[in-house]
């Protein structure tokens, strides 16, 4: 027993090693990044895009692509996650063109940066005091060892692509990101295939483009992989967000489950409000939220709640089937 309690807090100092030498490298992960999709993008627009049926309505959409691409992960790269220490920052710079103006004409009703209305249970969010920094949370929040901070609805810690958490104000932001390069690689991937042929010498005709063969199949296979592996992890949040639980949570709920079953009794997640209605209020669209226009265009907008009040099922107050004090707050605590 002692032995494995040794073995535990090695992988542990090593763990932690590794997310300071990560998060310490964070910075030039993004600068490998923002090279990575320029070259992409210089590639695709000297080699692919002149040859794509339908200039006129191409074009301007692959743009739209490449500025939601760019732009989002900016925003996600300098948009803080929102902490449990700090006021609100729900209050919007109007006067800035970035931000998307709220629907006209609707219902709903602000009060201290939470959406209120009619059809939303919001209730106030239970708080706890956090054990590593000392401070009052709400519920939905963690501590980050990382940052050393409580994340308002942490997600999880990104060193390797923004150097940050991901949270309350820009989750949003990071699933546009990976959504928008999905489609980008996607496209790059089919419409550049047969350039690869011609690349790889299968046809007779010389290379006339400005970028070099081998630049142009690197990043063909750079395309091809990051396709596949970055619209896995984009279904596995959306689906996330359907279900109205962050990943974290979807591992604490998992263990409330088994903790509920093991006593006869069935755990809810109040949260969940239906899929479509959960991700009405993660991207803030629909009758109550923002245009719809604002999922095709790196708008700023701002999220449905401030973070401490949360909207749950009708006739909800806690989670069915979880206790007081049972509630996992940190990693660690599984």
């Amino acid at each position: 027993m002692i032995c494995a309690k040794q073995v535990f807090r090695c992988f542990k100092w090593i763990e932690r090693a590794g997310d300071a030498i990560t998060g310490a490298a964070g910075p030039v992960f993004i600068f490998l990044a923002v090279c990575l999709l320029s070259t992409g993008v210089v590639c695709f627009f000297d080699v692919v895009q002149p040859t794509l049926p339908w200039p006129w309505l191409t074009t301007p959409l692959c743009i739209l692509v490449v500025v939601n691409l760019f732009a989002h992960y900016y925003l996600v790269c300098t948009v803080p996650p929102g902490f449990a220490d700090e006021i609100s920052r729900l209050q919007e710079s109007n006067g800035r063109w970035w931000w998307a103006r709220k629907r006209t004409g609707t219902r709903r009703k602000q009060l201290t940066g939470v959406q209120w209305s009619e059809e939303l249970n919001m209730t106030k969010a239970t708080t706890s005091k956090c054990k590593r920094c000392g401070v009052m949370r709400p519920e939905r929040t963690h501590h980050c060892r990382i940052c050393k901070r409580c994340v308002l609805k942490f997600d999880h810690h990104c060193p390797v692509r923004v150097n940050q958490c991901i949270g309350l104000h820009n989750e949003r932001h990071f699933v546009l990101f990976l959504v928008y390069l999905s489609i980008a690689s996607f496209v790059y991937a089919w419409a550049g295939w047969d350039h690869v042929l011609s690349a790889l010498g299968w046809y007779s005709d010389p290379w006339i483009h400005r970028v070099p063969e081998v630049a142009f199949l690197l990043i063909y296979i750079l395309a091809a992989v990051l396709f596949l592996a970055v619209t896995i992890m984009a279904s596995y949040h959306i689906y996330g967000i359907a279900c109205g639980e962050t990943s974290v949570e979807s591992q604490d709920n998992e263990y409330y489950r088994k903790m509920a079953k093991g006593r006869g009794e069935d755990f809810v997640n109040s949260y969940d409000l239906g899929k479509l209605k959960n991700l009405e209020l993660f991207f803030n669209v629909g009758p109550n939220g923002y245009p719809i226009y604002t999922l095709f265009f790196p708008l700023r907008i701002q999220p449905y709640t401030d973070g401490h009040s949360w909207a749950r099922k009708q006739g909800m107050q806690s989670h069915p089937g979880l206790r007081t004090g049972e509630e996992l707050t940190d990693e660690e605590d599984l």
